[in-house]
């Protein structure tokens, strides 16, 4: 079986495009995708690297960059009007739903996603946070346990630390093999990589 590591941050909208044109690439070369939440601001942190929306001439140009690859895919992206979101709670929510419900793990990634860049939410508002929950059907007192539970924390923490030990700088990042691969047009290389032979982790 092929596999494809993907890792991201629900803060970064390059990562919103790379998640839905992955599962396209997986989809047609019968690869399977280990997904890796983790924290952007600590491999930022630990890298020395930074946003493109902290530099104005980048953030314009991204904002032009993104449209162009989603009319390219087709796939619809907003930026949020409320960013710079904190991402924490949403990636700890993400990280246990994988480790507590993975039967719910790829839905509510995608409603998160969706929430972020697809349909625009003020996810840095808790009220407006906790009522997404409960439309996921999620169970808000159980999430609130999550959220606080240090096993879920532990775990962001060793997967965040574990894309900054293999590499890693910014989002979205890919792992075929041993190989990194950066950004939404890198994936054509992932293509290629997947096509020459069966990769396994």
């Amino acid at each position: 079986m092929k596999v494809i590591e993907f890792y991201f941050d629900l803060g970064s909208p390059y990562s919103f495009l790379g998640f839905h044109r992955i599962q396209h690439i997986a989809a047609q070369r019968q690869a399977e995708i280990i997904w890796k939440p983790m924290l952007l601001g600590g491999v930022f942190k630990a890298t020395g690297n930074s946003s493109p929306m902290a530099v104005p001439a980048k953030a314009r140009y991204s904002m032009i960059d993104l449209q162009r690859w989603s009319k390219l895919w087709s796939i619809p992206v907003q930026m949020n009007p409320y960013f710079p979101i904190n991402t924490l709670q949403l990636m700890r929510l993400v990280t246990a739903v994988q480790l507590f419900q993975p039967e719910h793990f790829l839905p509510v990634l995608t409603a998160l996603f969706d929430a972020m860049f697809g349909h625009p939410s003020n996810l840095n508002d808790a009220a407006e946070f906790m009522t997404l929950v409960q439309e996921l059907g999620l169970d808000a007192a159980q999430v609130q346990a999550w959220l606080d539970d240090e096993k879920v924390k532990s775990e962001l923490k060793v997967i965040t630390q574990e894309a900054i030990d293999r590499g890693v700088f910014g989002a979205p990042s890919w792992f075929v093999g041993d190989e990194l691969y950066w950004g939404v047009d890198h994936l054509h290389f992932i293509e290629s990589a997947l096509s020459a032979s069966a990769v396994h982790v």
